[in-house]
C-alpha cells in the first residue's frame, strides 16, 4: 500500500496533469485576444457553479477554464507560456474573478472587508445575467443619442439598453459613458448579437474613481483606442512601489473593437456593489461634434505609448544607479565609522604624553567637598555680619529722642 504523498508531490502531480490552455479553451495558438475572450465566456457560462451545483466535474472544469484564461488573457504570461510552458508562469499568483452572486452572505462580507482594506478583488458578471442575455430573455430598453438617463440597478443585476446609429454616425464615431455621483461600483458591458437571437458578452469595462465620481466609458472612434487595466498593477504596488511605477503602463492595452457598424447595438450596466444597489447615469453620444477631442485623445495616447517605451529603458538605468547609490551609502557609513575610530585612537595617544601620575577620582572628590564646605561656611559668616549691621541701624520706638523747645510755655 503506498504511503501518503506530501503536499509538494501532490502539487507536482497536478502540474503534470495540466492541459494546454489553448486546448482547454478550444482556440489555436494564433488566436486573437477577442477570440480567446469569447471562448472563455462561453465555456465559463457552460460550467459555472450556479448551473452545476452538484457536479464536481463541472466545478473542476470551471477552475481549469478560468486558470487557462488567466494565462492567455495576459500578454506577458501568454508569451512566457509559449516560450517555456507552465514552468515560466507563476500559477500560485493567478488572480481569480469572483461571481458575487454565487457567494454566501458571510463570504461576501469578507470580500467587502478585504476590498475596503485595499486588497484588489476582481469580480465577474453573474452567470444568471449572462445566461438571460444568451437566451434572449433580457429586458432591453431603447436609449436615444444625446439624452442622459439616470437609474438604479440592483446588486449583481443588469439594465440593458439598445442604441441605434446610422451610417454617418458610425463613421463619425460613437461613445457610451456611464458615471455614478455616489461612487457606486458597476460594469459597463457591450454585447454581440448572436445568430440565434441571443446576446454574448463582447466587451467589459470596470468603473474607476475619477475625482468625486466613478465612471466607465467605451469609445468607438474608428482608430485604435486604448484602455488602462489598473488591477494588473494593484498587487505589485502594495509590495514594491518602485516596481509598481515602472509597471504602471503595462495595463495600457488597445481595445478589441475600434468601431461600430450602422444598426442597433446593446449595452448594459451591471451593479457591482457588494450589498446595495448602484446609482448611475448613462449617456450615448455621436462623436461628430467632438473633432478636437478625438485628435487630442489620439495625440495623448500616442505620447503614453512612447512613455511606456521610455519607462522600460529608464527602469534599467534607474536600477543601475540605485545599486550604485546603495553601495555608496554603505561605504559612506563604513568610512565615517573608521575615521571616528582613528581620531579617537589619536586623541588617546596624545593624552599619553605626560609625566604626571593619573589623578585619582577619590582625592579630587574629597577636595571638591572640602572647598565647597569652606565656601558654604564663608557665606554663612557673611550673612550673620550683614544681619547684625542691619539690626543696629534700626531704631526702636521707645528710644526715639523728643526735642522740646523750652522757650515756649506749655
Amino acid at each position: 500500500m503506498p504511503g501518503n504523498r506530501s503536499k509538494s508531490e501532490k502539487l507536482d502531480a497536478s502540474k503534470q496533469l495540466r492541459r494546454d490552455p489553448y486546448e482547454v479553451l478550444g482556440v489555436s495558438r494564433n488566436s486573437t485576444d477577442q477570440e480567446i475572450k469569447s471562448a472563455y465566456r462561453k465555456m465559463a457560462l457552460k460550467y459555472h457553479p450556479d448551473k452545476n451545483a452538484n457536479d464536481p466535474e463541472a466545478a473542476d472544469m470551471f477552475k481549469e477554464v478560468t486558470f487557462s484564461y488567466n494565462i492567455l488573457s495576459d500578454a506577458d504570461k501568454r508569451r512566457q507560456y509559449d516560450t517555456a510552458g507552465f514552468e515560466a508562469v507563476e500559477s500560485d499568483n493567478q488572480e481569480l474573478e469572483l461571481d458575487l452572486s454565487s457567494l454566501g452572505a458571510v463570504n461576501t462580507m469578507f470580500a467587502a472587508l478585504f476590498s475596503k482594506l485595499g486588497v484588489p478583488i476582481k469580480t465577474t458578471v453573474s452567470a444568471t445575467v449572462l445566461e438571460e442575455a444568451l437566451n434572449g430573455a433580457a429586458n432591453i430598453r431603447p436609449l436615444s443619442l444625446g439624452q442622459p438617463l439616470s437609474r438604479k440597478v440592483e446588486k449583481q443585476c443588469a439594465h440593458f439598453y439598445s442604441v441605434t446609429i446610422s451610417e454617418e454616425e458610425a463613421k463619425a464615431g460613437f461613445v457610451c459613458r456611464v458615471q455614478s455621483s455616489d461612487k457606486s461600483k458597476f460594469k459597463l458591458l457591450y454585447f454581440d448579437q448572436e445568430e440565434s437571437g441571443g446576446l454574448s458578452l463582447a466587451l467589459q469595462e470596470d468603473c474607476v474613481k475619477t475625482g468625486k465620481v466613478t465612471s466607465a466609458g467605451m469609445y468607438f472612434l474608428c482608430f485604435p483606442v486604448y484602455r488602462l487595466d489598473q488591477t494588473i498593477n494593484s498587487v505589485t504596488a502594495a509590495k514594491d512601489p518602485d516596481t509598481a511605477f515602472f509597471k504602471k503602463l503595462d495595463g495600457f492595452q488597445p481595445c478589441e473593437i475600434t468601431e461600430l457598424k450602422a444598426g442597433t447595438h446593446v449595452f448594459a450596466i451591471y451593479g457591482d456593489n457588494f450589498f446595495k444597489s448602484a446609482s448611475y447615469t448613462i449617456e450615448a453620444l455621436c462623436a461628430e461634434p467632438f473633432v478636437e477631442e478625438k485628435e487630442s485623445l489620439r495625440d495623448v495616447e500616442t505620447q503614453i505609448l512612447s512613455k511606456r517605451v521610455e519607462l522600460s529603458k529608464f527602469e534599467t538605468e534607474y536600477k543601475e544607479v540605485l545599486a550604485q547609490f546603495t553601495e555608496m551609502t554603505s561605504r559612506y557609513a563604513q568610512e565615517m565609522q573608521e575615521i571616528d575610530e582613528l581620531l579617537k585612537q589619536r586623541n588617546e595617544i596624545h593624552a599619553s604624553y605626560t609625566a604626571a601620575p593619573p589623578m585619582k577620582r577619590s582625592s579630587s572628590r574629597s577636595r571638591n567637598k572640602g572647598s565647597s564646605k569652606e565656601v558654604r561656611d564663608d557665606g554663612q559668616e557673611r550673612e550673620r555680619k550683614h544681619s547684625s549691621r542691619d539690626r543696629s541701624k534700626k531704631k526702636k520706638w521707645f528710644n526715639i529722642h523728643l526735642k522740646v523747645d523750652k522757650r515756649k510755655p506749655c
